[in-house]
């Protein structure tokens, strides 16, 4: 049966956008739901720009997703938030609720946990992050809900690992930090790489893998990074950004709708769209 909902509106914000695939995953998951009347967009918003869009925004808009640089901003305008979100600092969801107020979220820690566990991550794993930017927190936050032994914090930059021990504190994480490159840190259980792309590449070259762990990559484009393939030859389970992409979108839509996400649908949409793109490039 077709749910007929009239001129509901969602969109990811953020700068640059163009490039984004929310679009073809959230787009993908109203027509399988049978959520007719209901339209997704991008925005190309900067962080300045998103207090002053939010607050005039009409009553249709039921949801926006929030990439960089907004995650803060975004926080910031809500006038509630999850647990979650406060502790990280940054949201990538915000919710209309039924009097008008906006509720934030950040389903990139439940979907990384999700694609996480998915690769076979278990409690009492020791995990390495590498970079210590807005996608890092999410991973101290998936740490912390994986249970896990261990975390370091791999940075370019030493502040940066000090700016994340608010985070760590709030999420009752010890938190060692350690200077990049530190090809040896990355001998851990699991490894998340945040990092922009070409910045890990030369690890590559000179890492030793933990047989058996896990390694996933913010990246999805290039795919594979040269240490995502470096980890799948050595027999690494790998995981890709384009896997979070979809977990955390999966969060979105169900608070945006209250609708069951279809999530294979989202997901074909999702890998059709990058196929596309790949050969585009190609």
């Amino acid at each position: 049966m077709t749910r007929t909902v009239v001129a509901r509106r969602a969109a990811v914000l953020g700068k640059p956008i163009a490039h984004s695939l929310s679009p073809v995953i959230h787009t993908a998951g109203y027509a399988a739901a049978g959520l007719a009347g209901w339209s997704y967009t991008r925005i190309e918003c900067a962080a300045a720009e998103l207090p002053a869009l939010v607050a005039g925004l009409g009553p249709e808009w039921a949801g926006l997703s929030v990439t960089m640089p907004g995650k803060e901003a975004a926080l910031a305008v809500a006038d509630a938030a999850s647990p979650v979100a406060v502790a990280v600092g940054a949201a990538n969801t915000l919710v209309r609720r039924p009097d008008g107020s906006w509720y934030a979220d950040n389903t990139d820690v439940g979907g990384m946990v999700e694609v996480l566990t998915g690769a076979g991550v278990v409690p009492g794993a020791a995990l390495t992050v590498l970079g210590a930017g807005g996608t890092a927190r999410a991973a101290l936050a998936a740490a912390a809900r994986l249970a896990c032994s261990s975390v370091t914090v791999v940075a370019r930059r030493p502040e940066a690992v000090d700016e994340l021990r608010p985070v760590a504190d709030a999420l009752d994480l010890t938190l060692t930090g350690a200077v990049w490159p530190d090809p040896a840190r990355l001998a851990a259980d699991v490894v998340v790489s945040t990092v922009p792309k070409g910045v890990a590449d030369p690890l590559a070259a000179v890492v030793t893998w933990r047989p058996g762990g896990v390694y996933f990559d913010a990246l999805y484009d290039p795919w594979p990074t040269p240490l995502a393939a470096s980890a799948r030859a050595a027999g690494l389970r790998v995981v890709s950004g384009l896997d979070l992409l979809l977990a955390q979108a999966v969060g979105q839509f169900e608070q945006f709708t209250g609708v069951a996400a279809p999530v294979e649908a989202m997901r074909e949409a999702l890998v059709a769209a990058r196929r596309a793109t790949s050969l585009a490039d190609g």
